[in-house]
């Protein structure tokens, strides 16, 4: 989680001059292609809402001009499907600036007994912050994914049998959150 897209040098959350909150997704091209992250992006938002703020806006950040044709032609192919006006923008990536540590893995530091391990896990907090196995359990505290993908792969995440059962009767739980992403076209 951090900041992207603005001019304000070391922005905050309330000094956040015109940048929009956004997260850096760092991957491996041999595993994962940049169409195929733009493919979650488009089902994991409603890309016809039209933001209320700079802050909150729906973005695409590109490195280099392949990324810019691939995130034009995908929205344009989601507009069309849609019928619609999509509201997200692209624009060239200049600088990611790290939110304050409140704000990064929220739903995990909402939870006490799994921080614990956490914190026995990854000593330093951007060991943690960088950590693929909390921004997993993350998502699944934040109420994203399914409790059967959950048990598919919690067994590589390193927690204690203890832990792991606290996490999947959280995920199994009626009263769980639930993201607010619409349903895949």
């Amino acid at each position: 989680m951090g900041y992207a897209g603005g001019t304000k040098k070391n922005p905050a959350y309330h000094s956040l001059g015109d940048h929009s909150e956004t997260v850096q997704i760092e991957f491996d091209p041999s595993r994962i292609s940049f169409k195929e992250m733009l493919g979650v992006f488009w089902e994991s938002h409603d890309p016809i809402a039209r933001s209320w703020s700079r802050q909150y806006m729906s973005t695409i950040f590109f490195h280099d001009e392949e990324q810019k044709r691939l995130a034009f032609e995908t929205m344009d192919r989601e507009a069309s499907m849609l019928k619609q006006k999509v509201f997200t923008e692209i624009l060239p990536f200049t600088k990611f600036y790290m939110a304050e540590d409140y704000h990064q893995k929220f739903a995990l530091q909402r939870n006490p007994d799994l921080m614990r391990e956490f914190r026995i896990m990854y000593p330093s907090f951007e060991r943690l912050v960088a950590s693929t196995a909390a921004a997993r359990v993350n998502g699944y505290l934040a109420g994203c994914g399914t409790s059967k993908d959950l048990v598919k792969e919690i067994g590589s995440y390193g927690l204690s049998s203890t832990t792991a059962d606290l996490l999947l009767g959280i995920a199994k739980s009626p009263a769980r959150l639930r993201c607010t992403a619409p349903a895949p076209h």
